[in-house]
């Protein structure tokens, strides 16, 4: 079922192969696999810009050094693809991800779900393999819990949701309710702006600790 599925999302579905007997992680990348904010803070500031850490949004905390004023909300898209331009494959990687993703690679079966804009997808994979993470990506428009429901609907075995951003719990619970949805995220000055996503099965705090709640619910089933 594609229902609710973004038209770009679609042809990438077509390229990933899941098999219904193998379980499954679904992974974000940014704040997740990627220190997202740690590129970003770099990138505002080589535009002589700063990020503000009042809230978990980027809207109103991405200000000009030069009056301390909040970038206008309908220029943050445009900037944002200016930084996915630059930055999409060569963002640090999280400590231990791709350590631990290669040890639950042996029991599952793992694809990226990241809504880095579909046209630097290319741009992602290459940091992808650069950072020893070379899974299947889809690059995503909107939220995820149609193309979580498309990937999982035939699976006999346990799967895993992992994001950082709470909305798209809320979108994997009601489209796909039997994933189990771990909210984690990388950044810890981020993490301590928002508690854990009311939608999700669990808040982790490390690739350990996924690492644990995921062998242990395999084991398990």
């Amino acid at each position: 079922m594609t229902t609710g599925i973004h038209v770009d999302v679609l042809p990438q579905l077509d390229s990933v192969s899941i098999d219904p007997n193998t379980p499954l992680i679904v992974t974000d990348a940014d704040e997740v696999l990627f220190n997202f904010m740690q590129g970003l803070e770099l990138f505002l500031e080589e535009n002589d810009l700063y990020f503000d850490w009042k809230s978990f949004a980027l809207r109103g905390n991405i200000r000009r050094k030069s009056d301390h004023g909040a970038v206008e909300a309908e220029h943050i898209p445009e900037l944002l693809d200016k930084f996915f331009f630059l930055y999409a494959e060569r963002l640090p990687a999280v400590e231990g991800a791709a350590e631990i993703l290669a040890e639950l690679s042996e029991y599952a079966q793992v694809v990226v779900l990241s809504n880095v804009p579909p046209k630097y997808a290319d741009k992602r994979l290459k940091g992808l393999r650069a950072a020893n993470m070379d899974f299947p990506l889809i690059a995503n428009v909107g939220a995820k819990g149609h193309v979580v429901r498309h990937l999982t609907q035939d699976l006999s075995c346990p799967a895993f949701f992992i994001d950082d951003i709470p909305h798209n719990h809320g979108s994997v619970r009601e489209h796909a309710g039997h994933v189990h949805r771990l909210h984690f995220i990388a950044d810890t000055r981020l993490a301590k702006l928002l508690g854990p996503a009311e939608d999700s099965s669990a808040r982790l705090d490390s690739w350990d600790e996924l690492r644990d709640y995921i062998l242990r619910e395999i084991e398990g089933a």
